[in-house]
């Protein structure tokens, strides 16, 4: 939806689920997820998300035309980050592949570097700075450890993962109510016949090979 003549600018290889807001000045760049229940308002400055990043159901973005001391705020999420289910992030800027929990809130000025973690339901105060490699969690948020090695590359993973599930909600959302419907009676006519009714929807299987019992190997020459 436009605001102010300003329009949504989203790549064709993102996911705006159909009950998500998007509204004003907005990117989304390419493989970004947008989930149910989203609220992206970029009314009185902008949001820009990067790629493969992944804003999950119910979460809401908005933005600040400034705060007292007069700083503009819009919000800025790079690339690969993870926000979880029903986050508020307002006025605040998230680098690349980091990881806000479910339920956490970002106020405005608040500065997330890269590779770090806000626990879920942490509430981080105006203009706190969060180091890279470090979990903030608690209200008001505070330091609580250093990432792991692990845990640094389950960010970069769970990015991925939403990336590919996009891709699968993004095809059934594209399909007609004819399609539907007629895969709704292939699935109750092939219940039991797993092969063949994925061959009647075009899904091709790869059959891993046999093992073969050791008296039926090949003799040595």
């Amino acid at each position: 939806m436009n605001v102010f003549d300003k329009a949504p600018s989203v790549d064709k290889g993102a996911f705006i689920a159909p009950s998500a807001s998007v509204t004003g000045d907005v990117h989304v760049g390419p493989a970004s997820s947008i989930w149910y229940g989203c609220v992206l308002r970029g009314d009185v400055n902008n949001i820009k998300i990067g790629s493969g990043t992944n804003i999950q159901d119910n979460s809401l973005v908005h933005v600040a035309k400034s705060n007292l001391s007069g700083k503009v705020l819009p919000t800025i999420i790079g690339d690969n980050v993870t926000v979880g289910h029903s986050a508020v992030l307002h006025g605040c800027t998230v680098e690349d592949e980091a990881f806000i929990g479910m339920g956490a809130t970002l106020l405005d000025g608040v500065y997330v570097e890269k590779h770090a973690m806000v626990a879920a339901g942490a509430l981080v105060r105006q203009n706190t700075r969060i180091p890279c490699g470090e979990v903030w969690g608690g209200n008001p948020a505070k330091f609580l450890r250093k990432l792991t090695e692990e845990e640094m590359a389950f960010i970069s993973q769970s990015a991925l993962n939403y990336s590919n599930l996009a891709q699968v909600h993004s095809a059934e959302n594209a399909k007609d109510l004819d399609k539907i419907e007629f895969e709704k009676v292939l699935r109750k006519k092939f219940a039991k016949r797993d092969e063949d009714y994925e061959s009647l929807i075009d899904i091709v299987r790869e059959t891993p090979p046999q093992p073969i019992p050791p008296n039926k190997m090949p003799k040595a020459a």
